[in-house]
């Protein structure tokens, strides 16, 4: 999984356990005209314009609450990045079903190719001379 993806996931998973708590944050987070990939936008935005490098968990996930709270709130340009989280995500079983299935594939294509390169002749050219050094 990308970085930012885990990052997005890391900040979904708080939002969606801070709603479950908290019932007026929950009809906030509920408003169709929010959504997921534009918090995370924000938040990097916010993070580029203060020039640090590092936060704590507590002041990402401020942002992100701020970016429900706000009815109009500028949001900045999607940029791309990669973001080094520090936190564990947890896959379903689904997800892990399906990371399985492409590891296996992915290494079924790779001894598949192994296989078809291994009965091509070699790229050799055995009718050419070979130089001599008294020519």
């Amino acid at each position: 999984m990308k970085g930012t993806d885990h990052f997005k996931r890391t900040i979904q998973m708080y939002l969606e356990q801070r709603a479950e708590e908290d019932t007026l944050f929950a009809k906030k987070y509920r408003n169709p005209a929010k959504n997921i990939d534009e918090c995370v936008t924000h938040i990097l935005n916010h993070v580029q314009k203060s020039g640090c490098s590092g936060f704590t968990d507590g002041e990402i996930f401020r942002q992100a609450i701020h970016y429900y709270e706000e009815n109009e709130i500028e949001v900045g340009k999607p940029m791309a990045c990669q973001v080094v989280v520090n936190h564990v995500v947890e896959l379903t079983e689904e997800e892990k079903a399906e990371a399985r299935q492409n590891a296996v594939r992915k290494y079924q294509e790779e001894e598949l190719r192994k296989l078809q390169n291994r009965h091509r002749p070699s790229a050799r050219k055995e009718n050419q001379p070979q130089p001599s050094l008294f020519d």
